[in-house]
């Protein structure tokens, strides 16, 4: 039987920007190499003249262990106080360089970014019209550039650790370039970002895969298209063909068509990571909560320690099928693989949680987490109100304690750690 707080209305609404993203694994259109995507950019409003007097240029390179480029474009992040905000993407190359300064921001990938809501609703036992204890659109962490003393700068990768660049000594005089990032595996699972099909593909079908990269970077899509479709015709086994083919269609609003390339993908090669990663993004946008889950599952069966964001979505997915068991476990994994809170919005799913287990002093210090990781989100002030709901909770529930203590009657809080309705 469906939880009465699950049918009232929990209904996990990601926004509607997510089909709007770009591709997980990158690409984007003809730019200066690694700036921001003019596609990937938005602006948050005129930067003042101070802003724009202190402008930092910075410039580096991205390698794996072995010294090689990455084998797609890699967000490039700072991490100012915890809080992340992407700046740009490497080049096929593996560099970048971005104006620090700079009021535009590259958007978030599914991989990378905490977005997504719970719709408005009312949590067990507070008050008609009492704030939502949802979670907000995607947020962004907009710092003052000026203020970067617990400021560094990192690469982002699935599956990978990266290395930190501080950024607290740096001046506008300085050599802008930070030297080189290595990026470092951080699990032996087996999922890859590199599909083993590559390397045996045919020299024609490799030729038509690396032109349509170039078309990709040209924002030449039809010709990427053609290219890509080329690849696979010559050899249907070519995982990464099909991927990037799925991806072209996936950026034309050819989800269908996208869907089929990237099961092709997997099957031709199960432990390539990125077609998973492009299908969460399709499950998302279409609110396949069930597929979101399998998929999800899957890919951190293939990384578990490199995917922090599919932990959240995956009990995001888990919740709203009203599997609430496997979403606290999915949410209490992520917060092993994510000790630095890149993905706070974790912290309201278990204080949903908690809060329909009746348990409000753990949802509150739930909350109590997001807020320090995401006091600027765009939900903080009504997380907050939230707040201060289940802190009036948990102090009814004590003082019902109390007096059921003094009266020699049992605890009336005992078994509200079951999860039936309440």
């Amino acid at each position: 039987m469906r939880l009465a707080w699950v049918a009232a209305g929990i209904a996990i609404a990601f926004q509607a920007a997510l089909a709007q993203k770009p591709p997980i694994a990158g690409g984007g259109g003809s730019r200066v190499p690694g700036s921001i995507p003019p596609s990937a950019a938005n602006s948050l409003g005129q930067p003042s003249a101070a802003v724009l007097n202190r402008n930092l240029y910075l410039s580096g390179k991205v390698v794996l262990e072995d010294g090689t480029p990455p084998p797609q474009p890699v967000t490039i992040e700072r991490v100012c106080g915890g809080a992340p905000r992407a700046l740009a993407y490497t080049d096929q190359r593996g560099e970048f360089s971005f104006q620090l300064g700079h009021t535009a921001t590259v958007n978030q990938d599914a991989s990378e970014e905490d977005s997504g809501s719970l719709g408005a609703q009312r949590l067990p036992g507070a008050a008609a019209g009492s704030p939502a204890g949802g979670l907000s659109a995607p947020t962004q962490y907009n710092l003052p550039d000026s203020q970067l003393a617990s400021c560094d700068l990192r690469a982002v990768l699935a599956g990978y650790r990266s290395d930190s660049v501080p950024l607290g000594e740096r001046r506008i005089m300085d050599d802008p370039h930070v030297g080189t990032i290595v990026l470092h595996r951080i699990s032996g699972d087996p999922g890859t970002v590199v599909s083993v099909t590559t390397l045996e593909a045919p020299k024609d079908a490799r030729k038509a895969y690396d032109k349509g990269l170039q078309a990709v970077r040209q924002a030449k899509l039809a010709d990427a298209g053609k290219l890509f479709q080329k690849a696979v015709t010559v050899d249907p086994k070519f995982a990464a063909a099909w991927y990037e083919l799925g991806k072209v269609q996936q950026q034309s609003q050819e989800a269908d068509l996208a869907r089929q390339s990237y099961d092709k993908a997997i099957a031709a090669d199960s432990h390539f990571m990125g077609p998973y990663e492009q299908i969460t993004q399709l499950a998302l946008n279409a609110g396949n909560w069930r597929e979101l889950a399998d998929t999800t599952q899957r890919l951190l069966e293939l990384d578990s320690a490199g995917h922090p964001a599919a932990y959240f979505y995956n009990a995001m997915a888990n919740l709203k099928l009203n599997r609430v068991e496997a979403a606290e476990k999915s949410a209490r994994a992520g917060e092993k693989a994510d000790p630095d809170h890149r993905y706070p919005k974790r912290e309201q799913v278990l204080a949903v949680i908690l809060a329909h287990r009746r348990d409000f002093a753990g949802a509150a210090a739930h909350l109590r987490v997001y807020l320090q990781y995401a006091s600027d989100a765009d939900d903080a002030g009504r997380m907050r109100l939230q707040l201060a709901e289940y802190e009036r909770l948990a102090g009814g529930n004590e003082q019902a304690q109390a007096a059921a203590g003094k009266a020699g009657k049992p605890d009336p809080g005992k078994g509200a750690g079951n999860p039936g309705p309440p």
